[in-house]
C-alpha cells in the first residue's frame, strides 16, 4: 500500500476530513489547543484521516488554513456589490456590503472567534493576512471608483478601501475583547459614526 493511501485512511475515532470548512474547523482547534506555530502541516493530516496531497488541494498553506473559504467570500461580495442599484449612495453600499461579508451561522461564531484571534494576534499570520486584506480592499476600491469615475488605484477608491478595513477590524478588536458583543452592530456602529469619512457619491 503507498504511502499516501496510508494517510489518507481515517484517523481512529474520527471521520476523515471531506471538506474545506471540516478541515479547517479541525485546525482551528489545533492551533488554540497547540498554538499556532507548533502545530504542522503533518499533524493536521494525521489528525484529518487525510493525506499531504489532500490537504494541499484544499490549501495552498498552513497560513491560508485560518481563513477558511475566503475566496468564495469575497466573490459573494463582489457579486453583492455588483447588484447595488445605482441610487444607493455609495457609503450606505459599502456598509452593507461589509456586514453581509461578515455575517455567519450561529454555528460558526465560535470558530469565526478563534479565526480572528490568530488573525490578528498570530505575528506570523498577521504578515500573512497583508496579501488577504489587499484582494479584500480590491474589491473595496473597483466599487467605489465605478461610483467615483475614477481608476482603482487612484486615491481616493483606497482610501475609502482601507478605511474601510480599518473600520472592520476596529469592530473585530471590539468583538474579541467582549464576549457578548455582536459583530454585526458594532460594524454597522462603526460605519454610521464614520458614514463622513466615506463621503457621498461625487459626479
Amino acid at each position: 500500500m503507498a504511502l499516501e493511501d496510508q494517510r489518507e485512511r481515517p484517523r481512529i475515532g474520527r471521520a476523515p476530513a471531506t471538506s474545506h470548512g471540516e478541515l479547517s474547523h479541525l485546525a482551528l482547534e489545533m492551533f488554540f489547543k497547540r498554538g499556532f506555530d507548533e502545530t504542522t502541516v503533518d499533524d493536521i493530516v494525521r489528525e484529518a484521516g487525510i493525506g499531504r496531497r489532500t490537504f494541499f488541494r484544499y490549501f495552498p498553506s498552513k497560513n491560508d488554513l485560518p481563513w477558511g473559504d475566503f475566496d468564495r467570500l469575497l466573490d459573494g461580495m463582489r457579486e453583492h456589490l455588483d447588484a447595488v442599484p445605482e441610487d444607493v449612495p455609495l457609503a450606505t453600499a459599502l456598509r452593507r456590503a461589509v456586514i453581509e461579508f461578515n455575517r455567519f451561522p450561529a454555528d460558526e461564531h465560535p470558530y469565526h472567534r478563534e479565526r480572528m484571534w490568530l488573525l490578528l494576534n498570530v505575528p506570523t499570520l498577521m504578515a500573512h493576512s497583508t496579501l488577504r486584506y489587499e484582494s479584500w480592499r480590491q474589491v473595496v476600491a473597483e466599487f467605489a471608483a465605478a461610483r467615483l469615475g475614477q481608476p482603482a488605484s487612484a486615491l481616493a477608491p483606497q482610501s475609502i478601501a482601507w478605511a474601510c478595513l480599518g473600520l472592520s477590524l476596529a469592530a473585530y478588536e471590539q468583538w474579541l475583547a467582549h464576549e457578548d458583543a455582536d459583530l454585526l452592530a458594532l460594524l454597522d456602529e462603526g460605519f454610521e459614526a464614520t458614514a463622513d469619512v466615506l463621503g457621498a457619491d461625487r459626479a
